[in-house]
């Protein structure tokens, strides 16, 4: 009964968000068909959908595998922004290293630089006992203050038309990382294999890092005994202690592997989209990880297809706006993945009580 909660969300908000369509004044129906169409009608829309679904498997395996420690990793967008920025820094740091190194090197720093950051709440929780959701807010902040003033010391220098034009660079932004740093893009591909693909469409190789990322993340947890104690501590702290499991030592991995998955988001927004490191790109991928996680049910193949479904709405919606001139607005998508969250969180919670119902009377 619970596997159905997510397609009940979806549904529930699509009906109320029908209700909003129509205090506007437009026919939900058209708004939905043309949302829907523009993001998945064509190759150019799938590519785009894809894109941003991306970065969303990436926190959203974050926050799940974090749940299934039994623990909170509300710092996924922290750990986002140190991942992608240690990311750029090794690519236009190494700029004469061959592509076979310095697209793994730099792969590895965007989850290093996550893991690094995620080590501390782990150890204080751990150790100490202190909530990880107070710690990981906290270091939100200060990993955006961080990554913000490391951009002022490594940034981009005036181009030569701001130079001419007496300009500063406004934009906050690193340096271009190295060309033999850049993912290559899936059009890229596609064209040697000779298959037609919109040649400026974003997605590029990461996607396919993030689906393997999830398989791995479903193999751990489930086919080994790392993971099976990584779930035990989830699932009955003190019982996995009785039975001879390392609760310190899984909390404190557990949230490093959590923190690489967050920081592995660099390896398609800096690599493989903009090639350098802006704030801007990054803000809220960690948070909207939270509920792809939840809506995903915390499970690798959950948290695809709801990132799928989020990239859906976002580039939709996005469209939306722009063909509506600006009737439908985009602020609409937000409502709606909040209250597909909601509706979610809300069906677990009557369905575990009816199910409680149900013992008490037998």
């Amino acid at each position: 009964m619970e596997k159905f909660t997510p397609i009940i969300a979806i549904i529930g908000a699509l009906i109320i968000s029908s209700a909003i369509i129509l205090l506007i004044g437009e026919d939900p129906i058209q708004v939905y068909k043309m949302m829907f169409g523009l993001a998945i009608g064509n190759r150019d829309g799938w590519g785009n959908v894809l894109f941003r679904a991306t970065p969303l498997i990436f926190t959203g395996l974050a926050v799940a595998f974090a749940f299934q420690c039994g623990l909170f990793n509300i710092g996924a967008e922290g750990q986002v922004y140190v991942g992608s920025f240690l990311a750029a820094f090794i690519g236009f740091s190494f700029t004469n290293f061959p592509a076979i190194i310095l697209i793994p090197l730099t792969i590895i720093a965007s989850a290093m630089g996550g893991a690094l950051w995620a080590t501390l709440p782990g150890i204080l929780k751990a150790k100490k006992g202190i909530h990880e959701v107070i710690i990981t807010i906290m270091m939100n902040w200060i990993a955006a203050s961080f990554t913000f003033y490391l951009v002022l010391i490594y940034k981009a220098p005036p181009t030569e038309a701001m130079k001419a034009a007496n300009m500063p660079q406004m934009i906050p932004q690193t340096s271009e990382i190295a060309l033999s740093a850049r993912l290559p893009r899936i059009a890229t591909l596609l064209t040697k294999l000779n298959i037609s693909f919109p040649s400026h469409n974003p997605l590029n190789v990461s996607f396919f890092i993030a689906l393997i990322a999830a398989f791995a993340i479903y193999y751990l947890l489930w086919k080994t005994t790392l993971g099976y104690e990584i779930r035990a501590v989830g699932f009955n702290r003190t019982a996995a202690e009785y039975a001879g499991i390392n609760v310190s030592k899984n909390i404190i991995l557990a949230m490093m592997i959590s923190g690489a998955l967050a920081g592995l988001v660099g390896t398609n927004e800096v690599m493989g989209y903009k090639f350098r490191w802006r704030q801007e790109i990054f803000i809220n991928l960690g948070f909207n990880g939270i509920a792809v996680a939840l809506l995903g049910k915390n499970h690798p193949l959950g948290v695809v297809l709801a990132a799928i479904l989020f990239g859906t709405l976002s580039y939709g919606g996005a469209l939306v706006n722009i063909y509506t001139a600006g009737k439908i607005p985009r602020e609409l998508i937000m409502v709606i993945q909040a209250v597909i969250v909601i509706l979610v969180v809300v069906s677990d919670e009557i369905i575990k009580r009816i199910l409680l119902r149900r013992k008490s009377i037998q």
